[in-house]
């Protein structure tokens, strides 16, 4: 009896799983919540326009036959394929949930000409200065490279201005300032709670 019970768990299980990802479609992109702290709480301090979307990080799904990937670029490992499992196992422990997003019917002809560029930039080490150059890239900024030739996003002026205070964020004043770098405030970028506002994406779900 206990054994057929265990049997019939773990089944109730993979099927549980197999729905999941039979619900991921290529090219989905991936958003990581922010933290209230640090460099991820002061990057959402600035750049957060929607209540709903509070986000720090992004990255892009690869389907491979039944496997699935993230092409993203992150401060550890770069511009990086990484298991999804894995991916949201890390994003989970640090206590940061997954977010499901989609291009909306019209754009999805762009998603195999960005997935193969993402694949394309693979390797490169991560932008940690967040201005942009040719050499390195920060994970919104991946994600814009990837669909740039279908025009899927923009990129828009930098502000590191604190909308409650409307002075500069003091984590980003001394954070250039210990790189001997001016803020780069008015400069082209582009950041994850910007890409999440576009109008040619749709929020799906949880991972």
């Amino acid at each position: 009896m206990l054994r057929g019970s265990l049997f019939f768990l773990m089944l109730l299980l993979l099927n549980c799983n197999s729905y999941r990802t039979s619900e991921l479609k290529n090219g989905d992109l991936l958003f990581v919540t922010a933290k209230e702290s640090g460099l991820s709480g002061a990057i959402n301090n600035v750049t957060q326009k929607q209540k709903t979307a509070s986000f720090d990080h992004i990255g892009i799904l690869e389907k491979e036959k039944k496997q699935f990937f993230v092409l993203h670029a992150a401060p550890k490992g770069g511009s990086q394929k990484q298991k999804l499992k894995e991916f949201i196992r890390e994003q989970k422990g640090e206590g940061q949930k997954v977010i499901l997003y989609r291009l909306k019917p019209e754009y999805q002809k762009a998603v195999p000409a960005a997935v193969n560029k993402a694949g394309q930039m693979l390797g490169k080490p991560y932008n940690f200065n967040y201005i942009l150059n040719e050499n390195s890239y920060y994970c919104s900024d991946f994600v814009e490279r990837a669909f740039r030739s279908d025009h899927i996003f923009q990129l828009e002026p930098m502000t590191f201005i604190d909308p409650k205070t409307g002075k500069t964020n003091a984590f980003w004043t001394e954070f250039y300032q210990k790189k001997n770098l001016k803020v780069p405030e008015g400069e082209p970028g582009c950041n994850p709670n910007g890409l999440a506002g576009s109008e040619k994406l749709e929020r799906i779900k949880e991972l």
